[in-house]
């Protein structure tokens, strides 16, 4: 199994097959408009913009789990953050991450990359790299800001 073997919902209601994503890196971040972190948007954007002409891809599933801090419908989640840091990259319907509810596609990520303080999702903004052969590689902390994975990005491309 691999991350093209999910399907997801689009922030338009849609479904959308990963598989559409096949030989990409990726990195998936549950993200919040109401967090401590939600500047990382502007890094995430920088990221983007940086490596998606060598086959990178930034996959948004906004989470409102942790303290509420992603309130609203998806289509003011996403005016919000393309208007305040003017992102681009994909962004998908709202999603749960951890509990009974969970995403099939956050429960596999889970599985793959458990963490340090084991397999639950402890914050907005963790961040899994995805190799392109949709395997999950890495496994980042909230706190670790998107130009700090840099790195971690262009071992993959």
């Amino acid at each position: 199994m691999s991350i093209y073997d999910f399907t997801v919902t689009g922030a338009d209601g849609g479904p959308v097959n990963l598989g559409g994503y096949r030989g990409k890196v990726l990195l998936v971040v549950n993200t919040a408009t109401g967090c401590g972190l939600t500047p990382q948007y502007r890094g995430l954007q920088e990221l983007y913009e940086k490596y998606r002409g060598r086959g990178f891809e930034i996959l948004d599933f906004p989470c409102n789990q942790f303290g509420h801090q992603a309130p609203g419908t998806d289509a003011e989640i996403g005016s919000f953050c393309e208007l305040n840091y003017g992102t681009t990259f994909p962004r998908f319907k709202k999603i749960e991450v951890n509990g009974d509810g969970a995403s099939p596609l956050y429960k596999w990520l889970k599985e793959q990359k458990s963490g340090a303080f084991g397999g639950n999702i402890k914050w907005n903004f963790t961040k899994f790299l995805v190799d392109r052969d949709g395997e999950a590689s890495a496994r980042f902390a909230p706190t670790k800001t998107p130009a700090a994975l840099g790195k971690e990005v262009e071992k993959l491309l």
